[in-house]
């Protein structure tokens, strides 16, 4: 019986990669809720299934939305599988599956490298081993350096282990852009928001996991911006772009100092911490923060959104559309097949939030409607900046964030195409135009 599962899983993972990666995160989030509210991981005694539920989905879709306080009601053990939960959310499931069969056999079937190509969204999986070591190398590296300054930046007010629990979740919170932290009371890092160190290295962080695995190995290996291939060429011009665009525009509508303006630029993509109460900005600066978290960060890292290449190619093409030119950038033309992904993609992810924000505006009737609309696409682009309601929501509205943030993590476009099958056209139709616009 065991050999016949065997045989229909082996069969599943080469046939259906989407539909196992879809399920991988589903049976660690599930896992995840047990664990933390079980006895062994509370600290208050008081988390409930639905919370842990909840709580568990937002580690492993490393958005950071929080109905319970991680300080306040987990212990040390609670507090480690949240952050095996991030680590895991950050760099994949397939990543952690692909990694673990080249651990225990030496060398990875043909259902697990067409995994790992799902998962990656790369055409090839050429030279798997190499890609996996590198990603795990480039994680565990900036991680361990983010450690050594987050500690030197924290130390001094907790003691010395204290400081060093906090400084390593931290560090794996920021690079996986999860926005968790131990501070408690729900207090984040608005401690903080005059020291520069702190900035620096959490911003820079953020940055390093929302640019993606292979942005920053090109960076490693190629070294020059002529080099680079067209997509990381756009994601380091989007992310360079969307940072400035977002300090200038916060500081005008929000008159912060320089610090903080530029901390919620980056952390709006999508990282989820935060140095000043976004509950008391204004409408203007909400709707700046909404716009940066539904573009998100970059394919093949660990953040969510649109993503910026996404967006990228949405603007390219209204150009292209505008002047009636074909869509080009850097000298190379986008193929057709991509800027329809980019546009369904961009559709699927503004239903996704409508509805939402629909549902849960008739289940919380007392909040305010920009609250709700923040809290929403803060769920969906897997960001958790929140307006202080998320501990406040009833249990209906919890489930509908958790299916926001689970969809927003393994991306819309995954979900409608699980049953899709490559097949002939039946009949190939007359062509014939419909007036839009």
């Amino acid at each position: 019986m065991f050999n016949r599962y065997k045989k229909v899983i082996k069969r599943m993972i080469v046939k259906h990669p989407r539909r196992t990666i879809v399920l991988g995160f589903l049976g660690v989030i599930f896992l995840g809720a047990v664990l933390l509210a079980s006895s062994a991981s509370e600290r208050a005694g008081n988390v409930s299934f639905i919370n842990g539920l909840f709580m568990s989905t937002s580690a492993v879709c490393v958005t950071g939305l929080s109905t319970i306080d991680v300080a306040d009601n987990f212990n040390i053990f609670g507090r480690t599988v949240l952050a095996l939960l991030i680590q895991i959310g950050g760099l994949g499931i397939t990543s952690i599956g692909v990694i673990t069969i080249m651990l225990a056999k030496g060398k990875v079937s043909l259902g697990g490298t067409r995994l790992a190509r799902e998962a990656f969204n790369i055409s090839s999986g050429k030279d798997l081993r190499a890609l996996l070591r590198s990603i795990v190398l480039v994680e565990l590296t900036v991680e361990g350096v983010g450690a050594v300054l987050s500690f030197i930046a924290f130390y001094g007010n907790f003691g010395f282990w204290k400081t060093v629990g906090i400084s390593i979740f931290h560090s794996i919170s920021a690079f996986n852009n999860a926005g968790f932290d131990l501070f408690g009371s729900f207090r984040g890092l608005a401690g903080y928001h005059d020291n520069i160190l702190v900035v620096i290295v959490t911003t820079a962080l953020i940055i390093i996991g929302g640019l993606g695995f292979f942005v920053n190995m090109e960076i490693v290996t190629k070294r020059s911006f002529r080099k680079f291939s067209l997509h990381t060429k756009v994601v380091l011009c989007m992310t360079v772009f969307l940072i400035a665009a977002g300090t200038l525009l916060l500081l005008f509508t929000e008159h912060t100092n320089l610090a903080g303006a530029y901390f919620q630029s980056v952390t709006a993509r999508t990282a989820g911490f935060a140095t000043e109460n976004i509950g008391q900005y204004s409408n203007a600066g909400l709707l700046i923060l909404i716009i940066l978290m539904f573009i998100g960060a970059s394919p093949g890292s660990t953040g969510g959104g649109i993503k910026t290449t996404t967006m990228f190619i949405i603007m390219k093409n209204m150009k292209a559309v505008a002047f009636n030119k074909p869509c080009t950038a850097f000298n190379r033309r986008i193929p057709e097949d991509t800027i329809q992904k980019a546009l369904v993609i961009a559709t699927l992810g503004m239903t996704m939030i409508i509805a939402s924000t629909l549902l849960m505006s008739l289940f919380e009737p007392a909040f305010a409607f920009r609250q709700i609309l923040t809290e929403v696409v803060s769920a969906f682009a897997t960001v958790g900046l929140t307006t202080g309601i998320t501990p406040y929501i009833c249990s209906a509205s919890k489930i509908i964030l958790v299916i926001t943030m689970f969809i927003g993590r393994v991306g819309p476009l995954t979900l409608i195409t699980l049953w899709w099958q490559e097949h002939k056209p039946e009949a190939n139709y007359t062509e014939e135009p419909v007036n839009v616009g």
